[in-house]
């Protein structure tokens, strides 16, 4: 059964980064009209919201959270930081 997860998350891996680079690709500039109907926009929306539930729901039961998350032309990635004051680094000298 592990390989059977491990080989549909793979699956699940490569559609995900393949369906992504074709959206960057047709994505416009700002400004420009898309090619594609809202109604195919929001498909397209709702097959990563899939992809990256069944992904979240394998890498679990597989004992790795995925920390996977598509991302979409112009986004920035988020972070988590942490700052940590009043901590002295080991290159300080007591």
């Amino acid at each position: 059964m592990e390989t059977d997860l491990k080989k549909e998350l793979d699956v699940l891996v490569v559609l995900r980064k393949v369906i992504s680079s074709m959206v960057r690709e047709i994505t416009p500039d700002p400004g420009m009209k898309h090619p594609l109907s809202d109604a195919t926009v929001e498909d397209v929306r709702q097959g990563f919201i899939l992809i990256a539930a069944r992904e979240r729901e394998i890498s679990e039961l597989l004992g790795k959270p995925s920390l996977h998350r598509p991302m979409y032309k112009g986004e920035k990635p988020k972070t988590n930081v942490v700052k940590m004051h009043g901590l002295k680094s080991s290159n300080d000298e007591d």
